[in-house]
């Protein structure tokens, strides 16, 4: 039996819509070289960063981020700088439509909101229990939890039968 698949135009929705200065740009997808493209710029940096080494042997010249921006926007990089929409706007708005290209919307929308500040992202570990413990009333002293061959809570393991016949000569 063959299965039959509705027409991907009908349920995908190949842009991205961004409120910029009062104004709402559609962003369309990428065309298939300038996706790859994209994708292959974003995972240099992320393997370069991976592996400690300084982006600055691989960092984008100024023509080359301007480049790297006109294929995420599309045409909507032309229609931000007849705007007169100012660069640090077009760039998070670029960068934006870059999280949406190599990964998906939820991934840029959380960039969006972040508002280009990475602390403002994904609270860590820390923050993440202070808040779950504020919101259960801080109740003293978080609980422990026990390492591996921890001994804390028991006694003293008693001595083996060969340390005390060392203990003994």
């Amino acid at each position: 039996m063959a299965v039959e698949f509705e027409a991907l135009d009908e349920l995908f929705d190949d842009s991205l819509t961004l409120p910029v200065k009062g104004k709402t740009y559609r962003i369309p997808s990428p065309s298939g070289q300038d996706g790859l493209k994209v994708q292959r710029i974003t995972t240099t940096a992320a393997r370069l960063i991976a592996g400690g080494e300084a982006l600055d042997a691989e960092q984008l010249d100024d023509a080359e981020e301007r480049d790297l921006l006109e294929m995420c926007l599309g045409p909507v990089y032309e229609q931000l700088l007849a705007d007169g929409v100012d660069w640090a706007w077009i760039r998070h708005a670029g960068l934006t439509a870059m999280f949406w290209i190599i990964a998906d919307v939820e991934q840029a929308q959380a960039y969006w909101k972040a508002a280009g500040d990475p602390s403002h992202r994904a609270p860590n570990r820390e923050t993440r229990r202070a808040k779950a413990k504020a919101t259960k009333g801080g109740s003293g002293a978080a609980k422990s939890t026990r390492k591996r061959g921890s001994t804390s809570g028991t006694s003293a393991r008693p001595a083996t039968s060969r340390a005390r016949k060392a203990s003994k000569d």
